[in-house]
């Protein structure tokens, strides 16, 4: 009977041990679309409280999943991009972007064309990381079986079946592969997640407020007068409704322009749901803005004016001598046109702005139209309300001074694209540092401007400064003074997401600082790197273990990722307290061991694992593979503490953000190694 307690406690404890985890299963099946088109379809069921990402979210944060076709080649073409379910976007606190994830359920679709009669069967290799508290890295191969295929298929030109994939009625043949893994779960701490909402009230506000600043401009301001008598002069003739109801009329046309202007991008976004993604991502576009931006500040600064050409304007203005809502409609559209220098600046920094997240066209419209209102309702309000007259400031030089501040801050705002090109393609030309001294300069040039140290072209001569204008110089010599610590590394939690983060910067300690404060003669042993906060890290474990050897000390195996948020948690959260770095710089050896370190293993070190079967080509497939074949564990973070003989020191543990507890645990792991 002992032998048999014996077997269960064994059992037991290995179930209690085991970390191999499988949050995702997957169903796979082909439809048919015509006689040599076929959809993919992968459908991922995942479990409870876990979240795999998208293919497009966005660089700096968790990996995307990722889809290679195989056997492509003379076989079959891929019609169009991989095409995926809705995903949640969620701001992600530690890499300081949005994230694009899945919970629950997600599906994926992709249309092939085939090319090959004999071809029989499509493999694609799917990757992908897995997230809870831990993050797992995946990677499934699926094999697509196919009908066979006519030659005289190939030849002829089909039109795919437009049939939604949800209905199968019209489907020639559907074939189904099944994954179903048992998996195991294992209890972690749950860690509250926030989601980042972009939030439509929020946008409209904002966007109506710049519409309403964009009127005290030169271009705007001394057209609101000559407009309002127009309407007044109406009234005057005894009909006063009818006056009001023009004006009304042509603030709702101005609104209805501008929105008009969005909607192209719906007929876009509808041919391609992944566009504003590829414009937000796009290394081209996002210089292309960073021109144009330069440009407008450029202009707001009066180095000259960007106008619409006369011709149109003179046509448009004749259009308006029509009668009734015609003629008060191009009323409206030459405003906008005449107005163009001032407020195409601004109109595009709305749309640049919007159209550089993943907010999509309907947020394009929301902003649109509330800029649209903002520029509208002077113009209603002051022809409902005439009295209101009275109290407008007189056209001055305040005017070009509003446009200059314009210019500034569209010219801060244009070194944000420049930033997103810069870091899609790792290029280091504006690194964090860079980016705040050069915002340090621009709302420093504003404040001088503002106190009248600098002027402009267009500027009014002028022998004091208006309270207003003080104010505002002070509030941008303060907001400059708040800058230049994030030189040597202050958060800037004001302006976070704008700059780089810090780990894309010359110096992550800092200007000046390249130990975070602390000096040090000693050498780093060979095949040794600084890790998180200065610690002697090791990439490779035999490296690691055998300088532990050397040194008397146990190995901290820190399995871990580049994307991995919660390995970054602890890193920042646990590691970085005086009584967890003093025990990990002088106590152990760390070897961190990055399962999605994406560089090639030599070919004589490449294999095919004896657990999992899927070919090892990668150094982070190499480790996670160690994991799974060593400790039963496929997530991130995970902790062993090893002896020289390579046995477990403790129990293994994962994410651990109670420094009391990792610190007991690491501390049971050294006094056994000391034993």
């Amino acid at each position: 009977m002992r032998k048999y307690f014996a077997l269960i406690a064994l059992f037991l404890t290995f179930i209690g041990n085991a970390q191999i985890l499988n949050p995702v299963q997957w169903k796979t099946k082909v439809i048919q679309k015509s006689a040599n088109e076929f959809e993919l379809v992968l459908d991922a069921t995942i479990q409870h409280e876990w979240h795999m990402f998208s293919q497009f979210t966005p660089d700096g944060g968790s990996l995307p999943t990722l889809f290679e076709y195989k056997n492509q080649k003379g076989n079959y073409q891929l019609v169009g991009k991989t095409t995926e379910s809705k995903y949640k976007k969620i701001y992600n606190d530690i890499f300081e972007v949005d994230e694009y994830m899945f919970e629950n359920s997600a599906q994926f679709k992709q249309v092939i064309k085939v090319t090959n009669t004999n071809l029989k069967e499509i493999k694609v290799y799917v990757e992908y990381q897995v997230c809870k508290e831990q993050c797992i890295q995946q990677d499934e191969t699926f094999t697509f079986k196919l009908p066979e295929i006519k030659p005289e298929a190939i030849e002829a030109t089909t039109t795919p079946n437009p049939t939604l994939l949800d209905t199968v009625s019209n489907t020639t043949e559907v074939y189904q592969t099944t994954k179903t893994e048992k998996t195991q779960e294992v209890p972690v701490k749950k860690i509250k997640r926030e989601e980042k909402k972009t939030d439509k009230w929020n946008l409209f506000l904002i966007t109506l407020l710049a519409g309403i600043l964009v009127t005290f401009t030169p271009c705007v301001f001394p057209m609101i007068p000559m407009t309002v008598s127009f309407f007044l002069k109406q009234s005057a003739k005894g009909d006063k409704t009818k006056g009001r109801m023009n004006a009304l009329m042509y603030g709702f046309f101005i609104i209805a322009i501008y929105v008009l202007i969005s909607l192209p991008f719906h007929i876009f976004q509808s041919l391609s749901p992944d566009i504003f993604y590829e414009i937000s991502t796009n290394v081209y576009l996002n210089i292309f803005f960073f021109v144009i931006f330069v440009i407008f500040a450029i202009s707001f600064l009066g180095a000259f004016e960007i106008t619409i050409p006369s011709s149109l304007a003179n046509k448009v203005d004749s259009a308006s001598n029509y009668g009734g809502f015609i003629g008060i409609f191009f009323m409206a559209l030459t405003l906008i046109i005449v107005s163009f220098s001032c407020t195409g600046p601004a109109l595009g920094l709305v749309i640049g702005s919007v159209l550089s997240t993943d907010g999509g066209a309907t947020l394009l419209t929301i902003a649109m139209l509330g800029f649209g209102f903002g520029l509208a309702l002077p113009f209603m309000l002051f022809a409902l309300f005439p009295s209101m007259m009275g109290n407008l400031p007189k056209s001055g030089g305040w005017l070009n001074t509003v446009k200059v501040v314009f210019g500034f801050i569209e010219l801060a705002l244009a070194f944000k694209f420049l930033s997103m090109a810069d870091l899609v393609m790792d290029w280091h030309l504006l690194e964090r540092e860079t980016f705040i001294a050069i915002w340090i300069a621009i709302f420093g040039g504003l404040a001088l401007y503002l106190f009248g140290k600098i002027t402009l072209p267009h500027d009014s001569p002028m022998s004091n400064i208006s309270v207003g204008r003080l104010l505002l110089g002070l509030l941008s010599l303060a907001f400059t003074v708040y800058l230049i610590p994030g030189l040597w590394g202050a958060p800037l939690n004001v302006i976070s997401g704008f700059p780089p983060p810090m780990s894309y910067s010359e110096s992550p300690y800092g200007v000046g600082n390249s130990k975070g404060g602390t000096s040090t003669t000693e050498a780093l042993p060979e095949h040794a790197h600084y890790g998180p906060h200065d610690i002697v890290a090791f990439h490779d474990y035999q490296h690691g273990l055998d300088y532990a050897k050397k040194v008397g000390k146990p190995v901290l195996i820190d399995f871990t990722g580049v994307t991995c948020v919660n390995c970054r948690r602890m890193e920042e959260l646990v590691w970085a307290k005086p009584e967890i770095l003093k025990l990990l710089k002088e106590e152990v050896v760390l070897v961190s061991l990055y399962v999605d370190d994406k560089k090639e293993l030599p070919k004589d070190q490449q294999y095919v694992s004896p657990v999992t079967g899927k070919e090892i080509t990668t150094y982070g497939k190499k480790w996670s593979d160690f994991g799974i074949s060593r400790y039963q564990a496929n997530v991130q973070p995970y902790y062993v503490l090893m002896g020289h003989d390579e046995e477990n020191l403790n129990t293994p543990v994962g994410y651990t953000p109670d420094v009391t507890e990792y610190k007991k645990w690491l501390e049971e792991g050294i006094g056994s190694f000391k034993k």
